[in-house]
């Protein structure tokens, strides 16, 4: 989602610095790891990404995990708010948006796009990790899904914000908009997870964009 990265949209490798820690490899570059731990936790999820994946395609041991990320699941989070961040999310797709409409579907093709990067696994690392989550990660799947809530109710305010200035109709519901562009959003992850094409998912964004009320 998206909330919604959106992939090679919204990557950007620039990361805050972090102090190093005493005992940590020379060689060791967090950036490197952080970015390589993220494409990893996209392509399988969270649960279903293990200690040995990570330090194997890190190529580190585990006490380098330990000491740089403290847990596989601060690694984790860290991993996320890497995917979310860059010049191009999804606040700055609604905020620069002239209305509610052009914010939601620019959104839509935002991640048809980034759902599809050819350097990128397919679908949406938000909607990947939260589906393989169980119960016994529930803090994890409460975290994507507050970040999901933001990009709706942000997408949401950008909605009433059009009712109020005339481009929708003054009955239109703005928190179903919201909720309906996100629900879409999801099912694109899916489609592009089962290989469905860039064109296909651009496709079903102008289409999903039709059931917006028009003003008579």
């Amino acid at each position: 989602m998206t909330t919604t990265n959106v992939s090679e949209l919204t990557h950007s490798p620039k990361l805050s610095q972090i102090p190093r820690k005493k005992g940590r490899p020379l060689s060791f570059d967090r950036d490197r790891a952080l970015h390589q731990a993220m494409l990893l936790f996209w392509r399988h999820g969270y649960e279903s990404t293990s200690l040995n994946d990570l330090t194997t395609a890190l190529n580190v041991p585990p006490s380098s995990i330990y000491a740089v990320f403290k847990d596989k699941k601060s690694l984790f989070l860290e991993s996320v708010a890497l995917y979310v961040s860059g010049p191009i999310t999804s606040k700055t797709i609604i905020d620069d948006a002239a209305t509610g409409f052009e914010a939601a579907f620019n959104l839509l093709q935002a991640a048809a796009v980034g759902f599809t990067g050819t350097d990128t696994p397919a679908g949406c690392l938000l909607a990947t990790s939260a589906i393989s989550c169980s119960n016994a990660a529930s803090d994890v799947q409460s975290a994507l899904a507050a970040i999901r809530h933001d990009v709706e109710m942000q997408l949401r305010d950008k909605i009433e914000q059009s009712i109020h200035q005339g481009n929708l109709p003054k009955d239109a519901d703005a928190e179903v908009l919201a909720a309906h562009t996100l629900a879409i959003i999801q099912g694109l992850s899916t489609l592009a997870r089962d290989g469905a094409p860039r064109n296909k998912l651009l496709k079903i964004a102008e289409t999903a964009m039709q059931a917006w009320p028009k003003n008579s």
